[in-house]
C-alpha cells in the first residue's frame, strides 16, 4: 500500500461519539482524528487524515507508545471491524490538548 497525503478539509470539527465532547480541529496543519478527553475516535482512515475506510467504526483506544519520531502514539482497535491502528497525541495543541492524565490512565489500564 502507498502511503496517501492528508486530503484537503478533513481536519474539521466533530462531537466524540463515545463521551459526547465536542472536539475542535487541530492547529499546525496535522488532522486530528480522535477525541482528546476520552481518546476513542472512528475508523475513518487507512492512513492518517486520507478519510479512505468505509468501516466507520468505534475505535477503542488499547495502548500509549512511544514513538522515537513522533512521540506519543495511541494504539486503538476497532469494535466493528478489528483494526487496529496508531494515531499521534496531541499533547501541544494549543487549543485543545490531548489529555494527559488520559493517556496515563491508558497506559497503566494497558500494563495491568
Amino acid at each position: 500500500m502507498t502511503r496517501r497525503f492528508t486530503v484537503t478539509g478533513t481536519n474539521t470539527a466533530f462531537t466524540c461519539v463515545h463521551c459526547g465532547l465536542e472536539v475542535q480541529p487541530l492547529t499546525g496543519g496535522s488532522v486530528r482524528n480522535h477525541c482528546p478527553k476520552c481518546l476513542h475516535s472512528l475508523h475513518l482512515d487507512v492512513f492518517p487524515g486520507d478519510r479512505a475506510a468505509d468501516c466507520g467504526g468505534v475505535m477503542v483506544p488499547l495502548d500509549v507508545e512511544q514513538h522515537p519520531k513522533k512521540g506519543w502514539m495511541i494504539a486503538s482497535r476497532c469494535q466493528r471491524c478489528g483494526h487496529v491502528g496508531r494515531n499521534k497525541a496531541a499533547l501541544d495543541d494549543p487549543r485543545q490538548p490531548d489529555s494527559f492524565e488520559a493517556l496515563l490512565a491508558l497506559s497503566a489500564r494497558a500494563r495491568e
